[in-house]
Formats: C-alpha cells, sequence, structure tokens
C-alpha cells in the first residue's frame, strides 16, 4: 500500500501520512480487525460442539449467530458521531475492552441466554474494528489507497475467518471451547496496546465549506446529526444491497455455509471446518487481488457503481445455483458465492468518499449499520424458516433450500432497487 505525503492536503479536513507511518497505522488496525472477524466468525466452526452442548434448534443457532451482528449493528450510529469528534484511537480502544469482557463472559457461559448476552457484548465491542480505520483513511489517505486499504483490511478480515477454522478446529479437543475465548481475550488486548501506540492524534478541522455540507467544527464541537446522510440519494440508493447482499454474503461466510455443508451435502464436522477454511482462504485471496487492481480499474473508468453493477447479478447467479444444486452444493459452492459478492466491499470507500472528511465517520457507521443489521436478519431469518419449514412436514434439504429461496428474493429485489434509483453523477 502506499501512503503518498504531498506538503498540504488536497481535500478539506485531510492530513495525508507518509508511506511509513501509513503502513504502521494500518497494521495496526488491521491487528483488531483480524481479532474481530476471528471472534465473528468462529461460531460456525464451533455450531457442531455448542448444538450438542445445549441443545440448540436452528433457530437458536440463527439467533446465537445474528446475536454479535445485533449487538455490532446497535452501536453504529452513536460509534458514527464519537469517530467524527473524538477519533479512531480514543474510540476504539474503548470499545474493544468491552469485547474483552464479551470473550470471557462467553467462556464462562452455562446456558443459551448467557451465551447470546455474551455474543451481543463482544459485536458492541468490535463495532469499530472497521468504522475506526475507514475513518482514519478518510483523512490519512489519498483516494487510490482508500481503495486499496479498505480492501487489503477485508482480506485480513478473511485472514482472521480462516484462523477461525481448522485452526480452532485442531484445538478443540485440547483446550476445549472455552479457553480459546481466553486467548482471544489476550489478542484483543495486545492490538487495543498497538493502536493506542502508534495512532495519530485527531484534531478537528475548523469550519470548512465541502460541496453543499457545512458543519460547525471549532469550539470541539461536531455537528450530531445524520440528517445529511439520510438525505443522500446516493446513500439510499446503496443501502438495500448492504442489508442484503453484502449483509447475506457474510451470512453464509460466518453461520450458514457449515451448517448447509453438514446437514445438507452431508460434512463432518471436520470436513465442514475444511470447507470454511478453503471458502475464507479463497476470500482472502479475492480481497488481496482487489486491492492489488483497484488502482488500475479506477484509472480505467471502472469504478465502485460499475464494478458492483456487474458484480451483484452474477453472485445472484451462483447463489440460485448453489439453491438448486442441493446436497452437490458443498463448499466450493459457498466459496463462489461469496467470492462473486465481494464487489460489495468497495462500497463502503465509495460511501466514505461521497461525503466531506467531517462526515465520513457518520457515512460509513450509517452504512455499516444497514450492513451489520442486515447480517442479523438473514442469519436469524433463516434459521427461523428452517424451523417453519420443517414444522410444516418439509425435509430438511427442501427446508434448506426453501429458506435460502426466500433469501435470494430478497437479494434480487434490492439489485432492482439499485438499478431503478437514479443519481446525479
Amino acid at each position: 500500500m502506499t501512503a503518498v505525503h504531498n506538503g498540504l492536503p488536497h481535500i478539506a479536513g485531510a492530513t495525508l501520512l507518509d508511506r511509513k507511518t501509513g503502513v504502521i497505522v494500518f497494521l495496526a488496525f488491521a491487528a483488531a480487525y483480524f481479532c474481530s472477524a476471528l471472534v465473528r466468525a468462529i461460531t460456525a466452526t464451533l455450531s457442531p460442539v455448542l448444538t450438542q452442548e445445549f441443545s440448540l434448534h436452528a433457530r437458536d443457532l440463527g439467533l446465537l449467530g445474528g446475536g454479535y451482528f445485533l449487538g455490532f449493528a446497535a452501536i453504529q450510529l452513536p460509534l458514527g458521531k464519537w469517530l467524527d469528534r473524538y477519533g479512531p484511537k480514543r474510540v476504539i480502544v474503548c470499545f474493544l475492552s468491552l469485547a474483552v469482557l464479551g470473550c470471557l463472559a462467553f467462556s464462562l457461559a452455562s446456558s443459551f441466554g448467557g451465551l447470546l448476552a455474551a455474543r451481543v457484548l463482544v459485536g458492541m465491542g468490535v463495532g469499530a474494528c472497521l468504522m475506526a480505520p475507514l475513518t482514519g483513511f478518510r483523512r490519512w489517505y489519498d483516494a487510490v489507497t482508500q481503495l486499496r486499504a479498505n480492501s487489503w483490511m477485508l482480506m485480513t478480515g478473511s485472514l482472521g475467518m480462516l484462523s477461525s477454522t481448522l485452526p480452532v478446529q485442531w484445538l478443540l479437543p485440547l483446550t476445549g471451547w472455552r479457553p480459546l475465548f481466553w486467548i482471544l481475550a489476550g489478542l484483543i488486548l495486545l492490538s487495543m496496546a498497538g493502536i493506542a501506540w502508534v495512532t495519530p492524534a485527531w484534531k478537528l478541522a475548523d469550519k470548512t465549506k465541502v460541496g453543499a455540507s457545512h458543519e460547525a467544527l471549532n469550539t470541539g464541537t461536531v455537528a450530531s446529526s445524520y440528517a445529511e446522510v439520510w438525505q443522500s440519494r446516493y446513500f439510499r440508493k446503496m443501502l438495500p444491497l448492504a442489508v442484503f447482499n453484502y449483509g447475506g454474503m457474510v451470512a453464509m461466510q460466518t453461520l450458514w455455509a457449515a451448517p448447509w455443508m453438514i446437514k445438507v451435502a452431508g460434512y463432518t464436522p471436520l470436513e465442514a471446518a475444511t470447507g470454511l477454511f478453503y471458502l475464507n482462504a479463497t476470500m482472502l485471496l479475492t480481497f488481496w487481488s482487489w486491492g492489488m487492481v483497484n488502482p488500475w480499474l479506477a484509472r480505467n473508468g471502472w469504478n465502485a457503481h460499475r464494478l458492483i453493477s456487474w458484480g451483484v447479478p452474477l453472485s445472484l447467479l451462483v447463489l440460485a445455483f448453489n439453491v438448486w444444486g442441493g446436497a452437490a452444493t458443498g463448499w466450493l459452492g459457498w466459496a463462489l458465492f461469496c467470492m462473486s459478492s465481494s464487489a460489495m466491499g468497495l462500497a463502503q470507500p465509495a460511501i466514505a468518499m461521497a461525503f466531506p472528511p467531517s462526515l465520513a465517520g457518520r457515512a460509513l457507521s450509517a452504512y455499516n449499520l444497514g450492513i451489520f443489521g442486515g447480517v442479523f436478519i438473514v442469519q436469524w431469518g433463516i434459521g427461523l424458516l428452517i424451523d417453519a419449514f420443517s414444522g410444516m412436514g418439509w425435509g430438511q434439504l427442501a427446508s434448506f433450500q426453501a429458506a435460502m429461496g426466500v433469501f435470494l428474493c430478497c437479494c434480487i429485489a434490492s439489485y432492482v432497487y439499485f438499478l431503478s434509483t437514479k443519481v446525479d453523477n
């Protein structure tokens, strides 16, 4: 990655970092996002043991996976205000302390209610792990570097998810699942120390005018309204895709791909963990590739909007093929679905750059609310639908296919809305 130091910022409110500082800051935040992704996805690998120990139904498993995202989504709106006012360093360090407590509480839980409460707390605690660096990147990096840094942050997340698969499966017989969360708490504490050590100070800009946006930033006061974000036609155009297409991809990657492999495709728990390993390795390479090619794509007119317009239909076709394939759909089908959905990852830097730096935290957090609210809806919703179809006498294969079919219809509807909503370029 490159961060160009130009002496004077080219955007009001921006302070570009030199290359060395930019890399160090990126790595510090990437360590925290690695931990966030690991704890996010670990329930997929642990789903067989948790189901057995706590006698969970599909709806319980969906709610447990979605509880993380419920906590995550619940803090996004206040998070955006705090990021714009206090800066990434102060906010993420405070939030990560909640994640440490949540990991310890999960390891001590003796009931489903305890597990769920701890997952919600963990979700709240890691809720700033992507939004904090992206808010900082809006000021610290130039436009091209923002696209690359965003893709490589998502690559780091894929590395965390990769670590939640076979490595966790191998450790389970040695440690049991509870001590794994003590290790996670320690890793999060280390990432907090790194961020506190290397992240630049956050200074409020003077009163600026960027386009039609006016905000009073002097006297330490930042406007707290989300009105400019919600009123943006571009933001509203992107929001349904965030809920169903982006959120749905994360829901498959972090939860439902594993139960599908076990209950539909007939994988053993170890085979499912291996499949998740390959899936997340595929996503790691995909986001690394996005980071490499984004500068070239941007120079040749392939902006985020155009890439999303072409990428989403491909993901819909793959999802339809997976549902139709039924028991023949294994890890490769879900890896191709997540891979073809990865263009949605470009939406976050596009949202950030559609607003002035003083609004970046709120714009990103509002969009993130849509993504992770969507993950919660899809994860729990699919579980509810599977149980509902099973209660109607449908077989396990048919119940999974019908639930995924409903999800596919929601994704198609959001893409139609995206195409039908016109904005001024």
